[in-house]
């Protein structure tokens, strides 16, 4: 079975920054042949706000000949408690009115696929708790298939056992409780975004793979990761075992989000302070 995953397409109506990559990526996906879409969250520009944001971006994704399956993204549904804009009822509303479940499984052959809101861990709510007894369900529900997990999310950003990163990767605690999960069943990859960094690496027995953004990466607007700097996606292959193949696009404009910022998301743009007030 061949898995295309994309991720961090960034695409909006209003602001159509990002929008030129989606038809080249389009076209790559039409040609690989994949039997399945993975899309890894941050599908939109701001879904969390904007309605027209995720049904501009669906449509996009009908347009694939090939069935789609999509966890959202903080750019979808909202990120951490205190953040410009938290996970709330109305934006986990919004997304399953107009995208579908932001949790799912799916089985194919000897392999259980499970999508997860990533956005859920570390909220330290009912959301989080249900979401949690459904992927221990699931998982022991899986009749012997292998399991890969798809999430927005990394597991983690420098190594497996590392404190609370904020905003990049999963918190500690629920990190944790995944980590146990993973021990005491088959879970053969797991598969995130959101970093605008691409990385393959390993814990324990599960492989990790982030996946490049289709739209933008980062220059100096954050810290170095782990791995590279490329606008693409990843081709998973399944069968006895998964092999993943990170592919820069050279078809794609790797956008720097650095030089758009202000017009994209100027809640992100750090305030200047006054030079009365220095």
């Amino acid at each position: 079975m061949k898995i295309i995953q994309i991720t961090d397409t960034h695409l909006s109506p209003s602001k159509p920054h990002f929008n030129g990559n989606w038809e080249p990526l389009r076209a790559w996906i039409v040609q690989t042949g994949a039997d399945l879409v993975i899309h890894t969250g941050d599908l939109t520009v701001d879904g969390a706000d904007q309605e027209d944001d995720i049904t501009f971006s669906m449509d996009l994704m009908r347009q694939l000949p090939v069935p789609v399956l999509i966890v959202p993204g903080n750019h979808d549904v909202g990120h951490l408690p205190g953040s410009g804009q938290p996970v709330d009822t109305v934006r986990l509303e919004r997304w399953r009115r107009l995208v579908g479940p932001d949790r799912w499984v799916s089985d194919h052959g000897n392999w259980r696929l499970i999508g997860l809101n990533g956005l859920l861990f570390g909220q330290d709510d009912s959301e989080e708790e249900a979401q949690f007894a459904w992927l221990a369900d699931t998982l022991a529900a899986r009749d012997g298939r292998r399991v890969a997990i798809f999430t927005h999310k990394p597991l983690f950003v420098d190594h497996a056992h590392e404190g609370d990163t904020g905003y990049w990767s999963i918190r500690p605690a629920p990190r944790r409780r995944l980590y146990d999960l993973f021990a005491a069943h088959d879970v053969a990859l797991f598969a995130s975004g959101h970093l605008h960094w691409t990385w393959k690496g390993a814990f324990e027995n599960t492989a990790l793979v982030w996946g490049p953004s289709s739209a933008f990466i980062i220059d100096t607007l954050e810290r170095e990761m782990p791995g590279e700097r490329v606008v693409g996606a990843v081709i998973h292959r399944l069968g006895e075992d998964v092999s993943s193949e990170i592919v820069p696009l050279p078809a794609l404009t790797p956008y720097f989000i650095d030089d758009v910022v202000h017009e994209v998301y100027p809640r992100s743009v750090p305030k200047q302070v006054p030079e009365a007030a220095q």
